[in-house]
């Protein structure tokens, strides 16, 4: 009956661990072999059969026959007249075999064996958990939500290993419930306390590179790198790209028809806005490239301090910086280049600029005012003359003053 629960543990621990036969049969042996050196002091003389197939497993000694007054170990040795009892042709010097049974160890060895087992197989689990996940960096899971907690998700996979995403790896408007599928990059695998700790991210830039490669099979194939990524998880992001084959256009590629490739990703990044660049080693190219959409006029480079002046008319200064500054900061950081951005002055005659490119020099209401009376551009409030404002728009007269000033100033 013991040597059949000892059986069913294994079996149990080799079902749902997925544990390989030869290291079951090694942890296994060399379990029972540990009893044996408590019991007997050595397992020299010992053979340990293992059959898995059958769920069974047998212990033989092996003692050599000596004469009744020579006999002083029972462990290795057997008295002549015993041997004679199990077979009469046995002789002095022969070799005896005999079947060691569990159950001679006691009730409280067997326990201790069988704890012995559970916690080697467990330990063995665990280790090669670590050593599957440590593979599997920086690779994309699929798991489901198990647990949600303040400061961390707990994830398991297909074979109910525990997986973390921590709040810090999530992007600021995930929102997951229990049971939710999920997936997420691994970024770190340590052992702590005897346990394998698996970290997920979410917002990674390795992350958004693994599902460029799930959505663009040229970029699985390799036809298409990705150079560089830098984002701010579910805002926005940038990715330069380089094709190595000229017939492929490496942005039309990873953006798709209608943009059908694209937008699977941006969902799953909770509609973070991407903006694919194609990478060139031209420095003011790529700088351009990586302020888009907004259109650059010149720039000047320091490549000793990495720094670069970008000018830009004044209508697209707002959109080269963008929402709270966000993209000039991702171009710096893919550029590698600090970026400063400057409205370029208009010398030539025939250009105007919108009143609207003013609104933070000037109030709102004023430049309402001045279309109120057909003065849509900078140059045809200057063709008015300094009273003709006053008496049409009726502001006042240091209002007009100060306006005529700053539209002045724009074509000096």
């Amino acid at each position: 009956m013991e040597n059949l629960n000892l059986i069913d543990t294994f079996s149990e621990f080799k079902e749902l661990k997925n544990i390989d036969r030869p290291t079951m049969m090694t942890v296994l042996e060399d379990v029972f072999r540990n009893l044996l050196l408590k019991k007997y002091g050595t397992d020299e003389n010992f053979d340990v059969i293992i059959n898995i197939d059958k769920g069974d497993f047998e212990i033989w000694r092996n003692r050599e026959v000596v004469e009744d007054s020579d006999f002083n170990d029972a462990n290795l040795q057997i008295p002549l007249s015993a041997a004679k009892k199990i077979d009469k042709d046995y002789e002095v010097g022969e070799e005896v075999t005999d079947e060691v049974k569990l159950l001679d160890f006691g009730r409280r060895a067997i326990l201790a064996l069988r704890q012995n087992l559970t916690n080697r197989i467990l330990d063995l689990e665990k280790n090669n958990i670590y050593i599957k996940y440590k593979d599997k960096i920086g690779d994309i899971v699929t798991g489901e939500i198990y647990q949600v907690w303040k400061k961390e998700i707990l994830v398991l996979d297909d074979e109910n290993n525990e997986l973390i995403l921590p709040k810090t790896e999530q992007i600021p408007s995930d929102f997951f419930r229990k049971g939710d599928s999920i997936r997420a990059v691994v970024v770190r695998v340590e052992m702590k306390n005897n346990n394998p700790l698996i970290i997920l991210s979410r917002t990674s830039p390795v992350f958004l590179e693994r599902l460029f490669e799930l959505e663009v099979p040229e970029i699985f194939d390799g036809l298409i790198t990705i150079k560089k990524i830098v984002r701010i998880p579910g805002e926005r992001a940038k990715v330069a790209v380089e094709s190595y084959d000229e017939r492929i256009d490496p942005v039309g590629a990873c953006v798709g028809m209608k943009g059908s490739r694209i937008h699977g990703i941006v969902r799953e990044l909770k509609n973070e806005n991407i903006d694919v660049i194609n990478f060139t080693n031209n420095t003011q190219l790529f700088i351009q490239r990586s302020l888009s959409p907004a259109k650059i006029i010149s720039i000047k480079l320091n490549q000793e301090e990495k720094r670069a002046d970008v000018y830009l008319l004044p209508e697209e200064v707002s959109l080269a910086i963008g929402k709270g500054g966000l993209n000039i900061k991702l171009a710096s950081q893919l550029t590698g280049y600090e970026i400063d951005v400057y409205r370029e002055t208009i010398e030539e005659d025939d250009e105007d600029v919108n009143i609207d490119e003013f609104t933070d020099e000037i109030e709102s209401w004023v430049i309402d005012a001045l279309k109120a009376i057909g003065c849509d551009t900078a140059k045809s409030v200057l063709e008015l003359t300094r009273e003709d404002l006053i008496k049409r728009t009726d502001l006042e007269e240091e209002t007009i003053d100060e306006v005529i000033r700053i539209f002045k100033a724009e074509f000096e």
